[in-house]
């Protein structure tokens, strides 16, 4: 049987591990990565078209002149790319967002084994809980870096804003703010450290108590030994 302070460390582990994983379903579930307000030009008005959108879905309307409200809709983000740049890259923030949900995944499944069984030598003890919470960590990293980049690089929000109105014309200037569907993808890399933290600390705790536990026999006179 595990200890009681193996059985509390793995257990803070797996707590961390699994708020994790909701974290990452809820920012695959939640609409609210940007807010967008994208301007247009015409010969004859101005126009401006406010987007909240996420990764799946949105929601668009378009201002005219002064401020009047023309009109306001729902709409897919697959839909509305035309251009390969763009529905690539949120195509790979889609499966690379996955690919750490599956990581939070194992992880919690190491860690609450690890909390109710002996420890393990092999990649299912510490190790396995390093690498998957490690990975977990570079996914949510590589996504946080590849949604800016589709949207200051790629002109995401000014496709999305052609795409629910045809008829805009000349783009002029876009204002963005990130919602909290995406900021809270910080708190997964928080948590994926804190994990890792907790088991590093027993492991090291554990090695250097077996450590003075050998102490005296290395110390011991030889005679002593002999005899």
């Amino acid at each position: 049987m595990p200890s009681r302070n193996k059985t509390a460390m793995f257990a803070s582990a797996f707590s961390a591990c699994v708020c994790s994983f909701v974290v990452i379903c809820v920012a695959l579930a939640t609409q609210h990565w940007m807010s967008s307000e994208v301007h247009f030009s015409s010969p004859n008005t101005t126009t401006t078209v406010s987007l909240t959108y996420g990764l799946f879905s949105g929601t668009c309307k378009q201002f005219v002149e002064v401020g009047l409200e023309v009109s306001g809709k729902a709409f897919q983000v697959a839909e509305n790319l035309s251009s390969i740049k763009t529905k690539s890259t949120i195509t790979a923030i889609i499966v690379i967002l996955v690919l750490s949900l599956l990581s939070s995944l194992l992880s919690s499944g190491f860690t609450c084994t690890n909390a109710v069984s002996n420890p393990y030598q092999t990649f299912l003890g510490p190790t396995g809980v390093y690498t998957w919470n490690s990975l977990s960590g570079i996914f949510i990293l590589i996504t946080m870096i590849l949604f800016p980049v589709n949207i200051e690089e790629n002109s995401l929000s000014v496709e999305l804003a052609r795409g629910c109105f045809s008829s805009l014309q000349t783009h002029t200037k876009s204002a963005h703010t990130y919602g909290y569907s995406y900021w809270i993808m910080l708190l997964v890399i928080i948590l994926n450290i804190a994990s890792i933290l907790i088991i590093y600390f027993y492991d090291h705790a554990r090695y250097s108590k077996k450590k003075e536990q050998e102490r005296p026999i290395d110390i011991a006179p030889k005679d002593v030994i002999m005899f």
